[in-house]
C-alpha cells in the first residue's frame, strides 16, 4: 500500500509538467489538421474550377476562346533547357482565366488548354510521361483527340489544337517526339506529353527513314492508349477539323475503327459511311477513331510487331495489308460497318466527301458539289513537302499564322490576272488548252514578281485556274469518275515549286528572294484592318493617251493610272512615294514592266523564277510523261507542252541546247537536289563556253 501510495503521490507531483506538454500537443494536432482541411478545400476548388474535364458537354471545359489583340502562334521563342525562364506575357489566346492561386495549385493534368503556366521553371522530363492517369484527366465521355509531332510541324499541331478548340473541344493531348517541341507546347498551355522519341526537331521527308520511325512510333504510341480503355481519334498534325466528329462517331457504337481512306470517287451522296465493296483505294492512317476492343488490341499488336520487325515497311502500307486479309460480310443492318482482319473487327470506312483528303477537298471541291458539311480536311495529296500543304491550308483560310505574317514591313502588290473567257470555256480540254491557259497565267506572275521583287513588296498570288490536274501517274487530265469540274481552281503547288519558293535561293546568285501570300490573303479575317484599308489601286493605261498621267486628284480618290511598259526608273520614281501604303493592286500586269535595267540583276531574276515553277504529270503511254512549265515560255519560238527527251531532265535546263541525264538507283539519290542542281549549273556552264 505505501508503494501504491506513493507513485500517486509522484504522480500528482509530476501532473502540471504533463498538462502543459498535452496542451502544446493538442494546439499542435488543431493546427496541423485545420492545414489539411484548408489544403484539401484549396485543392478540390482548384481542380472544379479549372478542369477541363468538368465543363458541360457543349463548352468541353467552359471556356470559350477568343482571339483578341493576341495569339497562340506569336513568334517568341520557349525556353529550352530547365531550369527555364518565364514564358513571354501574352503567348496564348485571351481566355477566362483562372484566379492564380488556383492556377498554381493545377497542375499539367488540370490546366485548361491555352492557360500558359505561371510557374518559371520547366518541370523534370519524367513528369511528361504519358500515363492512364494523364489521359483520365484530359478525357471526356470517354474520349481524348490525339495528334504528334516533332518541333518541325510546331505550327501545325498550333493549327490543330486552335481549330478543335474553336469548336470547344478541350479533350486533347499532343504527343512530343522532341524535347524542344516538348517545352514550346508546355509554355503555350497545350497539353503535353514526352513519346521518347529523340526524334530531329526538322522538316521529315516522305519515304525517308524518319518518315518510317514515324509510322512506328504512331503504332506504339496507338498501342499504349488502347489498354488505358478510353476511345481515341489518332490524327496527323496535318489535319484539321471543321466540325465536331463524336457525334457522328456516335452513330456506329458497333464499330472498333472507323478509319479515313483515299478514295477518290465518292460511293455515297449523303453522310453514310463509305461503300465498302466499291471501296478501291488505300485507307488512310492519317485519321481514325479506335475503340479499346480485344479485336482492335490484336490489330495494333500484329501491327506494330510487323513494323518493329522490319523498319523499311510503310505503316499505312501495312495496316491495309492486315485490315484486308478478310473483307466482309456487313454487319446486320444498315450500318455500313463491315468485318475485316480477322473476321472479328468490326470496320467502318469514313465517307472522304466530309472526311477529306487533301484531294477531296482542294480539288474536288466534293463536299460543296454534294451540299454537305465536311467535318475535317487531312492535306494530302498535295506535292513535295510541308511547305505545300501549309499554303493549302492557308489558300483555304484554313491555317492561322503568326501575326508579322499578316502585316510584313514592304507591303504587298496585288493584281487581277484577267484571263480570257476563251482559255477558261472555250473548246475541248485538251493537254494544249491546259498549258494555253496555264501560261497566260505564268507570264503575269513572271512580271508581278519582277515588280514585287524591284519594290521590295510581298506578292499575294492570283486565284490560279486549271483544266487538268496533276498527279505521279499516267491519266487523261482528270481522274475518271471523280467530282473535278473542268476549269477548276487549281493549288498552288499544281504549278509552282512552293519549297524552292519559301526556302530561299542565294541571293548572291538568284538575286533578292522574292516572298509571296496566298491568293486568298486580302479576305483573311486575320489581315489588320489598318492593312486592307491602306489601298492604291493602280490601273494601267497607254502612255501617249489622253489621261495617263498621276495627279493628285486621282490619287486622293486611291487610285492612280500608269503607263504600261514603264522603266525600273519610272516605278521606283512613282511608287517610293506611297512606301506606306500597305497594298498596291494592279487591274492588270499586261505588259507592264520593261525589265531590270541591269543586266546582271535581271539574269539573276531570270535564274530564280525559272525555277519557281513545276511540271504536270503525266501522259498516258509515254515514258517520261511528264512535261515542264516553262517561265519563259514566250520567249521560246514554236514551243510546244511536250516530255523531256529523257527522264531525268530538268525543266529550266536550256533543253534546246543541251539535257543532263541522271540515272538513280542508289541510296539518298534525291535528298541531294542542291547538289545535282549545282551540278547542272556548272555543267550548262562549261557547255555555254
Amino acid at each position: 500500500m505505501d508503494a501504491v501510495a506513493e507513485r500517486r503521490a509522484s504522480k500528482k507531483r509530476r501532473r502540471p509538467d504533463e498538462q502543459l506538454r498535452h496542451t502544446v500537443l493538442l494546439a499542435v494536432y488543431a493546427v496541423a489538421v485545420a492545414g489539411i482541411i484548408f489544403t484539401t478545400v484549396v485543392i478540390f476548388s482548384s481542380v472544379y474550377t479549372s478542369s477541363p474535364v468538368a465543363g458541360a458537354g457543349d463548352g468541353r471545359n467552359g471556356k470559350p476562346l477568343h482571339l483578341v489583340g493576341t495569339s497562340p502562334f506569336s513568334s517568341s521563342s520557349p525556353p529550352s533547357t530547365s531550369p527555364s525562364p518565364p514564358p513571354p506575357s501574352s503567348p496564348s489566346p485571351n481566355v477566362a482565366r483562372t484566379p492564380k492561386l488556383q492556377r498554381e495549385l493545377s497542375d499539367m493534368f488540370t490546366r485548361a488548354v491555352w492557360d500558359v503556366p505561371v510557374d518559371s521553371k520547366m518541370p523534370d522530363l519524367k513528369s511528361f510521361q504519358l500515363t492512364k492517369e494523364m489521359v483520365k484527366h484530359r478525357a471526356k465521355d470517354n474520349i481524348i483527340f490525339v495528334t504528334f509531332g516533332n518541333h518541325a510541324f510546331l505550327d501545325f499541331i498550333l493549327n490543330w489544337v486552335k481549330h478543335l478548340t474553336d469548336l470547344n473541344i478541350f479533350d486533347i493531348l499532343v504527343g512530343a517526339m522532341d524535347t524542344k517541341l516538348l517545352e514550346a507546347l508546355y509554355w503555350k498551355g497545350i497539353p503535353v506529353f514526352d513519346m521518347g522519341s529523340k526524334m530531329i526537331a526538322e522538316d521529315i521527308s516522305w519515304g525517308s527513314s524518319k518518315f518510317h520511325k514515324l509510322g512506328r512510333d504512331k503504332a506504339l504510341l496507338i498501342n499504349a492508349f488502347l489498354p488505358f480503355g478510353y476511345e481515341f481519334v489518332m490524327c496527323d498534325t496535318d489535319t484539321v477539323w471543321l466540325k465536331n466528329p463524336l457525334p457522328y462517331f456516335a452513330r456506329f457504337p458497333e464499330a472498333d475503327i472507323l478509319t479515313s481512306s483515299d478514295q477518290l470517287r465518292p460511293t455515297t451522296m449523303d453522310d453514310s459511311l463509305e461503300v465498302w465493296q466499291n471501296v478501291y483505294d488505300a485507307y488512310n492512317i492519317g485519321m481514325f477513331h479506335w475503340r479499346p476492343t480485344d479485336s482492335a488490341k490484336r490489330l495494333a499488336k500484329e501491327w506494330k510487331d510487323i513494323l518493329l520487325g522490319d523498319d523499311k515497311k510503310w505503316d499505312q502500307v501495312v495496316f491495309n495489308d492486315l485490315v484486308r486479309q478478310v473483307l466482309g460480310p456487313s454487319l446486320e443492318g444498315e450500318s455500313g460497318l463491315f468485318y475485316a482482319y480477322d473476321g472479328t473487327l468490326k470496320l467502318g470506312i469514313l465517307p472522304a466527301s466530309i472526311f477529306c483528303s487533301g484531294h477531296t477537298y482542294f480539288v474536288q471541291s466534293m463536299p460543296q458539289q454534294l451540299k454537305l458539311e465536311p467535318y475535317v480536311v487531312h492535306a494530302t495529296f498535295q506535292f513535295v513537302d510541308a511547305n505545300a500543304k501549309r499554303h493549302r491550308l492557308r489558300e483555304a483560310l484554313l491555317f492561322y499564322d503568326q501575326p508579322a505574317y499578316y502585316d510584313t514591313p514592304g507591303g504587298f502588290l496585288s493584281f487581277k490576272p484577267g484571263i480570257p473567257k476563251r482559255l477558261l470555256l472555250e473548246g475541248p480540254h485538251t493537254l494544249q488548252s491546259h498549258f494555253s491557259l496555264v501560261n497566260y497565267q505564268l507570264r503575269q506572275i513572271r512580271t508581278a514578281l519582277a515588280i514585287a521583287s524591284l519594290l521590295n513588296r510581298t506578292l499575294v498570288m492570283p486565284r490560279l485556274w486549271c483544266r487538268f490536274e496533276r498527279m505521279w501517274f499516267a491519266h487523261p487530265g482528270i481522274l475518271e469518275g471523280t467530282l473535278t469540274r473542268q476549269p477548276f481552281v487549281c493549288p498552288m503547288d499544281h504549278l509552282f515549286e512552293i519549297h524552292t519558293m519559301v526556302r530561299g535561293l542565294s541571293e548572291e546568285e538568284f538575286g533578292p528572294q522574292i516572298h509571296f501570300r496566298e491568293y486568298s490573303f486580302l479576305q483573311n479575317p486575320s489581315v489588320p484592318k489598318h492593312v486592307k484599308e491602306s489601298l492604291l489601286n493602280v490601273q494601267l493605261c497607254d502612255a501617249h493617251s489622253k489621261g495617263c498621267n498621276i495627279s493628285n486628284e486621282t490619287t486622293s480618290r486611291g487610285f492612280i493610272q500608269f503607263p504600261r511598259n514603264s522603266t525600273e526608273q519610272m516605278y521606283m520614281q512613282v511608287f517610293s512615294r506611297y512606301r506606306d501604303t500597305k497594298v498596291l493592286h494592279f487591274s492588270s500586269l499586261a505588259n507592264a514592266f520593261q525589265g531590270f535595267s541591269d543586266e546582271a540583276r535581271e539574269a539573276k531574276f531570270r535564274n530564280r523564277v525559272k525555277r519557281y515553277v513545276g511540271k504536270w504529270c503525266c501522259l498516258e503511254n509515254r515514258d517520261p510523261g511528264h512535261i515542264y512549265y516553262d517561265m519563259y515560255w514566250d520567249e521560246k519560238p514554236g514551243w510546244k507542252p511536250e516530255p523531256p527527251r529523257t527522264r531525268w531532265s530538268i525543266g529550266w535546263a536550256d533543253s534546246s541546247s543541251c539535257t543532263f541525264t541522271f540515272y538513280p538507283g542508289k541510296k539518298g539519290d534525291f535528298e541531294k537536289n542542291d547538289e545535282i542542281y549545282d551540278a547542272i549549273d556548272l555543267k550548262e556552264k562549261e557547255h555555254k563556253e
